[in-house]
C-alpha cells in the first residue's frame, strides 16, 4: 500500500499535497454522482424542454456571475477556510434536497434552486482549491501534481461517478444526493488537514472591484497568461459550437443511439486517462510551448475529422485522441498559470481565466444552435475547424511566450 501511495503521491510533493489530493478525489466522486443523478431527477419531474434547458443554464451561470468575486475573495481571505466552509454548505444543501425527495415534498423549482446554489458553491470551492497547489508544491513538480489531480477527476468524476449515480438513483431517487452530501463533507474534512503558509491579506484597503481590475491589468501585461486566456476563450467558442449539438451529430450523422452517444463520452474520458498517465513522460521530452502548439493543431484537426467522417468507429478513435488532448491541455494550462502568477493574485487571475472558459462556451453554444439550424449538424464542426485554423495561424508566434512563465521576469511585460 505504501508503495502505491508513493507512486500516486510521491513523498517529495509533501503531506499537504496528499491531503489535497485525497480531498479532490473524494469531492470529484460526489460531483460524478451528480452528473447522472441531477439530469435524471429533472427528467423524472418534468418533460418541459424549457425547464430542462433551465437546469443546464443554472449550472453554466454561476461561474460567469460569481467567478470574479470568488477569485478576489480567495486572494483576501483564508483559502482553506473558504473551501471547508463552502463544501460544508454544499453538504447542507444536499441533505435538505435529500430530505425533500425522501418525504415527497420536492418540486421542480426546488430542484432548480438547489442546482443553482450547488453550482454557485462549486465556483468558490473549485476556484479557491486551484490556488492551493502552488502554495504546497515546488514549481518544478506542478506538472506532475496537477496530472495526479486530473487523473482522479477522470477516473472518479467522469468514469466511476456517473454509473454509480445512475444506479443509486434507480434504487432510490434520494440516495445519490445523500451519498454526494456525505463525500462532499468528507472532502471538507480532508482539506481541513492541509497546512498552508501565511497568505491572507491583512485589512485590505481596496474594494473588490479594484482587486478584480488589478487582475485584468496583470493578465493583459503578462504575455504567457494573456495568450492562455485568449486561446481558451476563442477555442471554447469553436468547441462550444460543435459540442452544443453533439447529441444530434451522434444520432443523425453517426447513427448512434443513446448508449452509443454515452459511449462517446466514455471513450473520451479513457483517452483523457491515457493522456494524464503519460503526462510526466511527455513533459520530460516536450516543452510546454510546443505542447500547446501540438494541442491546438490536434483540436483543429479533430473538428475537421468529425466534419468529414460518417463512421461511428472512426469517430470513437477521434474522441479517444481528443480526450487525451483535452486533459493534457488543461493540465498544461493550469501548470503554466500556477508557475507564472504571484501567490497574491492566484485566485483573481484564475477567475479571469474561468470567465474566459465559460464565456467562450456560452457564446459558442448559442452560435452552434443557429449554425446547425441553417447548415445541418456538420455545419458547426466546419465552423469550428475554420475558426480554429485561423486562430492557430494568428496566435502561433505568441505561443513562444508560454516557455517563459517566471512572473519575476514577465509580470510587468508590455502588452
Amino acid at each position: 500500500m505504501s508503495r502505491l501511495v508513493e507512486i500516486v503521491a510521491p513523498r517529495r510533493l509533501g503531506t499537504g499535497f496528499r491531503w489535497l489530493l485525497a480531498s479532490s478525489w473524494v469531492s470529484n466522486l460526489g460531483d460524478g454522482l451528480a452528473l447522472a443523478a441531477g439530469p435524471l431527477l429533472v427528467a423524472s419531474m418534468t418533460d418541459d424542454p424549457a425547464l430542462v434547458a433551465m437546469a443546464a443554464l443554472l449550472q453554466w451561470l454561476p461561474p460567469l456571475v460569481f467567478g470574479l468575486y470568488a477569485g478576489a475573495l480567495a486572494d483576501r481571505l483564508d483559502r482553506r477556510l473558504i473551501i471547508v466552509t463552502v463544501d460544508l454548505l454544499r453538504a447542507g444543501v444536499l441533505v435538505l434536497l435529500t430530505l425533500a425527495i425522501a418525504t415527497d415534498v420536492v418540486s421542480i423549482w426546488l430542484v432548480l434552486l438547489a442546482m443553482f446554489l450547488l453550482g454557485t458553491a462549486e465556483v468558490f470551492a473549485d476556484n479557491t482549491a486551484a490556488t492551493l497547489m502552488p502554495m504546497l508544491v515546488h514549481r518544478d513538480d506542478l506538472a506532475v501534481a496537477n496530472a495526479r489531480l486530473t487523473t482522479g477527476f477522470i477516473t472518479v468524476n467522469q468514469l466511476a461517478g456517473p454509473p454509480i449515480g445512475a444506479a443509486l438513483f434507480a434504487a432510490g431517487h434520494a440516495l445519490p444526493f445523500l451519498a454526494q452530501g456525505v463525500v462532499v463533507a468528507l472532502g471538507a474534512l480532508l482539506v481541513a488537514r492541509v497546512v498552508l503558509p501565511p497568505h491572507r491579506r491583512e485589512a485590505p484597503q481596496t474594494h473588490l472591484r479594484q482587486d478584480i481590475a488589478e487582475a485584468f491589468r496583470w493578465v493583459v501585461r503578462h504575455p504567457a497568461v494573456r495568450t492562455l486566456v485568449l486561446t481558451i476563450f476563442v477555442f471554447n467558442i469553436t468547441f462550444g459550437a460543435a459540442w452544443s449539438i453533439l447529441v444530434l451529430y451522434a444520432t443523425q450523422r453517426l447513427g448512434l443511439g443513446e448508449v452509443g452517444f454515452g459511449l462517446l463520452t466514455t471513450v473520451s474520458a479513457v483517452g483523457g486517462l491515457a493522456g494524464t498517465l503519460s503526462y510526466g513522460w511527455i513533459t520530460r521530452r516536450v516543452s510546454l510551448g510546443n505542447l500547446m502548439r501540438v494541442g491546438l493543431v490536434v483540436e483543429t484537426l479533430t473538428m475537421l475529422s468529425l466534419a468529414l467522417t460518417t463512421s461511428a468507429w472512426v469517430a470513437m478513435g477521434i474522441f479517444f485522441v481528443f480526450g487525451a488532448h483535452a486533459f493534457i491541455w488543461g493540465t498544461t494550462s493550469l501548470t503554466i498559470r500556477q508557475r507564472a502568477v504571484p501567490n497574491e493574485l492566484q485566485g483573481r487571475v484564475g477567475s479571469v481565466n474561468l470567465v474566459g472558459v465559460f464565456g467562450g462556451l456560452v457564446v459558442g453554444s448559442g452560435l452552434g444552435g443557429v449554425i446547425a439550424q441553417h447548415g445541418g449538424v456538420t455545419a458547426p464542426f466546419w465552423f469550428a475547424f475554420v475558426g480554429s485554423a485561423v486562430f492557430v495561424v494568428l496566435i502561433w508566434r505568441q505561443l513562444t511566450h508560454i516557455a517563459h512563465t517566471d512572473h519575476a521576469d514577465h509580470a510587468e511585460a508590455p502588452a
